[in-house]
């Protein structure tokens, strides 16, 4: 059985990583309503490294209750964590990808709307991923 679970060294940590992913030129954007993808693709510095490292981010003045936040970012976890498995596989040994998924709107959406535009963003990202390398 393969792992499917969302491990720390899966979650984007270091400020220095997020300032770069957010404030550098070589970022890319998916947007698939209400869940916005920004990544970047770096050299893999050793082999203990994850090949993807995600963030995720519910801003306070979208959703202002935290119950609300932090529902969202469970809806987002389980989505990725149970759809990351062709991602994980498009990226080559020596590359890394860094992934921020930021939530869009003003309110909170049932579990299969966030779990469709997820596929529907990994599978974007995938192929594009696939067209570069």
């Amino acid at each position: 059985m393969k792992n499917i679970g969302f491990s720390k060294k899966e979650h984007v940590v270091s400020q220095k990583q997020i300032n770069e992913l957010f404030d550098s030129g070589n970022n890319h954007s998916q947007v698939a309503f209400p869940l916005r993808a920004i990544y970047m693709v770096n050299t893999r510095k050793n082999e203990n490294n994850e090949p993807v490292q995600v963030l995720i981010s519910v801003s306070k003045k979208r959703l202002h209750h935290a119950v609300d936040r932090n529902r969202v970012k469970r809806q987002i976890r389980e989505a990725y964590r149970l759809n990351k498995q062709s991602l994980r596989e498009s990226i080559p040994a020596d590359k890394q990808l860094t992934l921020a998924f930021v939530w869009l709107i003003d309110n909170v959406q049932s579990t299969n709307v966030v779990m469709t535009r997820m596929q529907n963003l990994l599978r974007r990202i995938t192929h594009k991923m696939q067209k570069e390398c």
